[in-house]
């Protein structure tokens, strides 16, 4: 049975660590965008959808820092749930991944 969104471990996607770090919401429910921000280290976030309930939230504008980091683990994942982005972008910096009613 799928995890609802109170339930469901919100995952901290960073490329220096190959394993993911569990995160929680401030107030335990959703995340708020200040609080985003922080944890991406950005200033504008975007959303990519990966199934009807689970997103991944990562930084708009990552491309342009310099260095940036390839999130293989964030990438792995968008291509695994939308083949056609495979070999068309990938992911870099910190995302996390979530249910769709942890971020509002």
């Amino acid at each position: 049975m799928p995890k609802s969104a109170t339930t469901y471990q919100p995952q901290l996607l960073d490329p220096h660590s190959a394993e993911p770090q569990p995160i929680s919401p401030k107030n335990g429910r959703n995340f708020k965008l200040a609080e985003l921000y922080s944890l991406l280290d950005c200033q504008l976030v975007e959303v990519i959808r990966l199934t009807p309930e689970l997103i991944l939230i990562v930084d708009e504008e990552g491309k342009f820092c310099n260095p940036c980091y390839l999130n293989l683990l964030a990438t792995y994942l968008w291509y695994q749930h939308q083949p056609a982005a495979r070999g068309q972008d990938s992911i870099v910096g910190r995302a996390i991944l979530c249910h769709d009613k942890q971020f509002k």
